[in-house]
């Protein structure tokens, strides 16, 4: 690698970009320009800046970029319904196109020539980070120490903190990696690694556990304009607020928590928990609202993607002209799905109880089990007729040796 005047750092306060810091200043000889997103990581943030500072930025960002991540990342991914292996709704993965895009903005500010990420050589993000990178500039270059450095484990790196004097907020009591941001927290390692293993009690932020939830369940309304959620309880806010309110209700009720084995990109498995609470209370009745509003066709098609557009994300492909591509397909998809949906929380539970909207595709005349004046029923034979011929003539061909049999009905 040719010689670095100055790098831009992901840097989150944590075990690993502490430490990662002063390696690169060391190892590099060159200044770190330190950018921290404020996503909501809580009690993180306090003191982030002087703390980079002290162990060795020359500068140090510190941006609230709430409002865009929940606007332009997570609320484009919810009307997409985006799932990855159909359970976990990606608030770690939806991030770091957002991170990395502010650290390539500032390293043009900068000047810098390369940026850094305290991502692991075992995991997902390092490839996230890196495709956004070369998707927005390609000129810079990336330094993973994880993938330079002969730290094995994230026990060497206590002990690295300890022998240099660098205050973390990790302990071998709470062992776990935790990624926390306004649509999501995530645990793992420590006790996990084991996936026979339950969760610690101490493995909660946000999600009540089940057992100490309300007895009493609470109903609330959600306010939605072309699949976008607006309002909770007729009252508007902005997409942000919107989040942090239903993640303030969905946890009370211990709605939102998930844990699960899966597929790395990178070819092994991996456990989690996750604790999503207004992200699985959105996803729940965005969903319902669609049941009214979208066309049959129109939904089974956009179902037929989920998977790969929960892919593109899982993947770090957000930067991508297949995913911004699919992204138009979804938002032409969205154009009628407002309306307001009701919903109850009780214990875990998300329920729709009622839906209504001014596109409301059903009609009570079509669908009654009363007498109606509109709906032929006879006209269904002639359907079925039509649309079985296929498995007819399968049957005919293996079975009767392509001889036409006589239709009967009974």
């Amino acid at each position: 690698m040719s010689k670095l005047e100055k790098v831009v750092l992901a840097y989150s306060g944590g075990l690993d970009t502490s430490i990662i810091l002063k390696w690169i200043k060391n190892n590099y000889d060159c200044d770190v320009v330190c950018m921290t997103a404020d996503l909501v990581q809580g009690e993180e943030m306090d003191g982030i800046e002087q703390k980079a500072l002290t162990t060795g930025a020359v500068k140090a960002y510190v941006e609230d970029l709430r409002e865009e991540f929940v606007r332009d990342y997570v609320f484009p991914m919810f009307r997409a319904s985006a799932l990855y292996e159909g359970r976990y709704l990606l608030g770690t993965a939806i991030a770091r196109p957002l991170i990395a895009k502010r650290m390539v903005e500032i390293a043009e500010v900068e000047g810098a020539q390369a940026v850094a990420h305290g991502a692991t050589g075992k995991g997902n993000d390092q490839v996230r980070f890196e495709l956004a990178t070369m998707a927005l500039n390609p000129r810079l270059k990336t330094i993973a120490p994880w993938r330079e450095w002969d730290m094995k484990s994230r026990t060497d790196l206590i002990n690295y903190a300890k022998e240099n004097s660098i205050p973390v907020p990790v302990s071998r009591a709470k062992p776990w990696s935790i990624d926390a941001n306004l649509l999501h927290t995530s645990f793992e390692g420590g006790e996990l690694e084991d996936p026979w293993n339950s969760p610690g009690q101490d493995c909660h932020r946000t999600v009540t556990p089940l057992e100490k939830c309300p007895d009493q369940a609470e109903e609330i309304t959600i306010d939605f304009e072309r699949g976008n959620p607006v309002a909770v309880n007729d009252i508007r806010y902005s997409p942000a607020a919107l989040l942090a309110k239903l993640n303030e209700l969905g946890g009370r009720h211990g709605i939102g928590r998930v844990d699960m084995v899966e597929n790395r990109f990178v070819g092994m498995k991996s456990r989690g928990v996750y604790e999503t609470p207004g992200g699985t209370i959105l996803a729940a009745a965005h969903r319902d609202l669609e049941g009214l509003t979208m066309d049959r066709e129109m939904m089974h098609l956009r179902d037929g993607l989920i998977p790969r557009y929960a892919e593109m994300v899982y993947y770090g492909y957000w930067f991508s002209p297949e995913r911004e591509a699919l992204q138009a397909m979804v938002d032409k998809s969205q154009e009628k799905v407002t309306g307001t949906v009701r919903v109850k929380l009780y214990k875990g539970n998300c329920v729709p109880l009622g839906r209504k909207s001014p596109f409301s595709m059903y009609n009570a005349d079509l669908a009654t089990f009363e007498e109606d004046y509109v709906y032929d029923q006879s006209d269904a034979a002639g359907f079925i007729k039509l649309v079985g011929l296929r498995l007819k003539g399968r049957m005919q061909q293996s079975k009767f040796g392509g001889k036409d049999v006589e239709d009967s009905c009974e």
